[in-house]
């Protein structure tokens, strides 16, 4: 597609732009001091653009742009527009994490401690953030064992003596500032010694409890003298968790990361007044051409995007694009300055070195990770295609049919793309035509409902033709497909899942051949795994339907067949193909049955009432 007319008619101006693909997905979001000539730059063959950009421009069908006031506001909504959309050619990252806080409720005149996920704008202290859920838990629940600090939400001093005490109050965490017992001045110094320890002043608080703990013991109290130990160890542990790094009381994230040719990590360093409080690590997808400076630009937009705390400054690894700019956003967002820094030597270069480490150490875990994967998927897969003699295999279709005794017989298809199941692909068909247990004609019904769909209505992601059908069965199933494909004009490889007297694969049919495979291999296991899937779903669906009061016999459809009769013939015949095969006459020797009703049964499967049976049919579809 040319664009030089829409690329003329950019402004010189900053702003954001989006690109979009022939399904109008937009597949990349960027910023521009000036789209005018950021935007050209795409287009023009003259310039190196790496290869993730060569490729994207390639899927490009067209462009739009917000224009903006300034560069710090492109930036703003650069962010705000990836986190929405997603798009497949920004650096991206893998999860989406958020933060616990601790909370105090200064604004009260009894604070409380509370869990919080948010920082907002308020009166409250907050501390954090924390990487561990459960660690906030636990030292909210110490806080209010030592301190005796309320949880309720009463509002207080109005609710004074309004409500008998809680349960808190009666195992001796909380001396119920709601009935009086305990005066706001005394309260409040409770709250203080709260703040100390959550700003990491242990100390005191453990000379103090080993003094009681002492005089427990001495007064014969051991209980109570076990308890002020189980409070001091709780203590401690948290205090472990605390390492210094610096004296200066500075909150800073140490930013640093890994990365290969495909993924990186960032590794982030919570350090919160001198303390590392926690750490965690980030997946990110790379292209081939990146850089550790645009990752990182990438990274630090998205990740300070979500989370609710900037601190004062950001510890990185190296330089990154557009520093300034993502200072004075951060700047913004913190309402205080914040600052960027690239240490080179002294305590901070050193905890930069500890973060790359950390990073470099996941990745190679990782990468090890993702190898075994790939030995269970990709090279699974290529296992099969060997096997089979085939070229590559990304794409895998597997069928299944699920019916009791003609029941509401169903069909099931299960995608697998390089050796992972597709769930946004399966598929599952109500059978229209067949009636009975005639497991050959339904799959033939399905297979020919898939391949004969319109992409542009109701299956669009059947488009997508596979590179091998496996069916769930052998030579007979494997004729069926064979025989849509060829009536349809399609050439697609086909292969049978033979099964021993266990129902497990013992081999494949291909090629009016068995061949016999490694049953310790990843390509069995993963064969087996795909036929399972394909019956789990089949049958998944067959029972949904049943509870939902769909199912029913056949029998049911015929005029003049009660209960009484339907139950006589199921017993006699024990499946509806007996029913069908018996002649008039063998069907009068039933008891209950007489000559009508037997005419009745018979002419039902031989003809004798042929439009109703095509009316029942158009009623199933």
């Amino acid at each position: 597609m040319a664009f030089e007319e829409e690329l003329k008619k950019l402004p010189a101006k900053p702003g954001v732009y989006l690109m979009h693909d022939a399904k109008d997905e937009i597949i990349y979001v960027g910023k521009a001091v000036s789209l005018k000539n950021r935007v050209r730059q795409y287009f023009q063959s003259s310039r190196n653009k790496g290869v993730k950009i060569e490729q994207m421009v390639t899927h490009i069908a067209r462009f739009e742009y917000i224009v903006t006031d300034s560069e710090l506001e492109a930036l703003v909504l650069e962010c705000n527009l990836i986190k929405e959309h997603r798009p497949k050619y920004n650096t991206m990252l893998k999860d989406d994490k958020s933060y616990p806080f601790i909370r105090v409720t200064m604004e009260e005149d009894f604070p409380r401690v509370l869990f919080a996920r948010r920082m907002k704008k308020d009166r409250s202290r907050y501390f954090g953030p924390y990487t561990s859920a459960g660690a906030v838990k636990d030292a909210i629940e110490l806080i209010r064992r030592v301190y005796r600090l309320r949880a309720c939400s009463r509002k207080l001093p109005q609710d004074i003596g309004k409500e008998r005490p809680c349960l808190y109050h009666h195992i001796h965490q909380c001396d119920a500032p709601c009935q009086g017992y305990v005066r706001a001045e005394e309260y409040q110094e409770r709250v203080k010694g709260a703040l100390e320890f959550l700003g990491g002043h242990y100390q005191e608080m453990i000379q103090e409890l080993q003094e009681k703990m002492q005089q427990a013991s001495d007064e014969l109290r051991f209980e109570d003298a076990m308890e002020y130990r189980d409070l001091i160890q709780s203590i401690e542990r948290i205090g472990e968790r605390q390492k210094i790094t610096s004296h200066g009381g500075e909150d800073n994230d140490v930013v640093a990361m890994a990365m290969d040719e495909e993924d990186a990590i960032v590794q982030v360093f919570f350090i919160r007044d001198g303390r590392l409080i926690g750490r965690d690590h980030f997946y990110l997808r790379v292209a081939r051409g990146d850089t550790r400076g645009q990752v990182l630009t990438s990274f630090l937009k998205q990740f300070y995007a979500g989370t609710p705390f900037i601190p004062r400054e950001l510890i990185l690894q190296e330089e990154i694009e557009d520093k300034e700019v993502i200072a004075s956003w951060l700047t913004s967002r913190r309402g205080q300055k914040v600052t960027i820094r690239v240490p080179k030597k002294g305590t901070k270069e050193k905890m930069v070195e500890m973060a790359v480490q950390n990073a470099a150490l996941l990745l190679s875990q990782d990468r090890e990770k993702i190898k075994r994967e790939e030995g269970r998927t990709i090279g699974a897969v290529k296992e099969i295609a060997d096997w089979l003699h085939l070229g590559q295999i990304i794409r895998m279709e597997a069928y299944d049919i699920s019916n009791i005794s003609g029941f509401q017989a169903v069909g099931s298809m299960v995608v697998y793309e390089r050796g992972k199941p597709k769930k946004s692909d399966y598929r599952k068909f109500k059978i229209r035509s067949v009636q009975g247990p005639d497991d050959y004609a339904s799959m033939e019904e399905v297979l020919t409902r898939r391949f004969t769909h319109d992409s542009g209505k109701e299956f669009d992601s059947f488009a997508c033709y596979p590179d091998l059908i496996l069916m769930d069965g052998g030579r007979g199933q494997v004729n069926v497909a064979l025989d849509v494909l060829e009536k349809l004009h399609i050439q697609i490889p086909v292969c049978g899942m033979v099964k021993d007297d266990h129902h497990r694969t013992r081999g494949l049919y291909f090629d009016n051949e068995e061949i016999p495979i490694d049953t310790s291999s990843e390509g069995f296991r993963l064969i087996t795994r795909i036929q399972d899937e394909a019956h789990r779903f089949a049958i998944e669906y067959h029972r949904s339907l049943r509870s939902k009061g769909q199912v029913h016999s056949i029998l049911d459809d015929i005029p003049g067949i009660g209960p009484a009769r339907r139950k006589a013939l199921m017993k006699h015949y024990r499946s509806l193909e007996g029913i069908q095969q018996a002649t008039k006459e063998e069907l009068r020797q039933i008891p209950s049955m007489n000559e009508r009703s037997a005419a009745q049964v018979y002419d039902f499967f031989h003809g004798g009432d042929q439009k109703r049976m095509s009316d029942q049919k158009e009623d199933r579809k």
